[in-house]
């Protein structure tokens, strides 16, 4: 099965890399021609908690040739229905897209290219973009996992993501997809928000007062929405987040923000990717994770004053109105 990654920033970068050390074969495809060059010369190297190079192929849109089985489609969401229109011409009979984007993106690539073809994967481990061919692991190598589903449970394409996806972690095919996507979602609300908004990292926000605080409303919020979507969140690595953080106040409030540092134990140097599209004066993917929450919220008349505080800090952050800095705690505290 031919196969491609398309979006190969951090992530892909580091996914593509460990496919094709692992012995896999995979098209690294980006807009980035200064990355396709350096990693077309160099390979790709892979810094933060691992360290390796490795040859990959990688090519821009333009140089896209044939047609593909499986394409992982890692861009940002705010052009899926164009991008996927644009690689609709390069599926094969049968060939899916696989998206690995945050949120709930599934219903914006199955709207062009069907629920057949439409399968989506929860990642639950981050990466950074160094620089021209090199991308950082920014989590534990040995906590490396993919939550795979489709509309489809029985589609005979997630045999397949997962083979590929196997080279570099544990995959676990979802009979319960959507719950897994709130899983991911949920807690992307809560350490991805903050983390944009101020800087810090994952580590960071789950040990600092205030931002631990925060952070563990908005994700109670996150679970309060999914109830009453009708959505069953599903498990994190082996772990009932529902049940861990799930809380109100009291003794159980107190117990879940002592926690909160060991949730992001394996994950505490990721820093939010909205982060670094704030800084460079681009407009982030918060419509698509706590944007998505308030969507449902409204729907089912479900109150989120954080995420709603987190949308409008954003926003202002995007038009100028604010700069990145810790002191957007205050502002994102009010809401609490």
């Amino acid at each position: 099965m031919r196969a491609a990654i398309f979006g190969a920033g951090a992530m892909g970068t580091v996914l593509g890399a460990y496919i094709s050390k692992a012995g896999g074969r995979i098209d690294l495809i980006t807009r980035n021609k200064a990355h396709v060059q350096a990693l077309r010369e160099g390979g790709a190297k892979i810094g933060g908690t691992v360290e390796f190079t490795v040859p990959v192929t990688a090519l821009t849109p333009e140089e896209m040739t044939g047609r593909y089985g499986i394409i992982f489609l890692m861009t940002k969401q705010r052009q899926n229905a164009a991008i996927c229109e644009f690689l609709r011409d390069y599926l094969e009979d049968g060939g899916v897209i696989c998206t690995m984007q945050n949120g709930l993106p599934e219903p914006s690539v199955a709207a062009v290219i069907g629920e057949k073809r439409t399968l989506g994967c929860a990642v639950s481990w981050g990466a950074t973009f160094v620089g021209a061919g090199c991308a950082n692991l920014t989590s534990d190598p040995g906590k490396l996992t993919f939550a795979l589903g489709g509309y489809d449970p029985s589609n005979p394409a997630l045999s397949g993501a997962a083979e590929l996806l196997g080279k570099m972690g544990k995959v676990a095919i979802e009979k319960n997809f959507l719950g897994a996507r709130w899983a991911k979602l949920s807690v992307n609300s809560a350490f991805s928000a903050v983390s944009a908004v101020t800087g810090m990292t994952f580590g960071e926000v789950a040990t600092h007062k205030t931002a631990k605080k925060i952070a563990l409303a908005l994700l109670n919020e996150a679970f309060a929405v999914a109830k009453s979507c009708g959505v069953r969140i599903s498990q994190i690595q082996g772990h009932d987040i529902v049940k861990i953080y799930g809380c109100r106040g009291g003794i159980k409030k107190q117990i879940a923000l002592k926690l909160l540092p060991l949730a992001m134990k394996n994950h505490k140097n990721i820093i939010s990717g909205m982060y670094y599209d704030l800084k460079a004066g681009k407009k982030c993917d918060i419509d698509f994770i706590n944007g998505v929450v308030a969507h449902f919220a409204k729907q089912y008349g479900v109150p989120v004053p954080c995420n709603l505080q987190a949308l409008s800090v954003v926003q202002k952050i995007e038009n100028g109105g604010l700069d990145i800095s810790k002191n957007n705690l205050l502002l994102l505290t009010a809401a609490l």
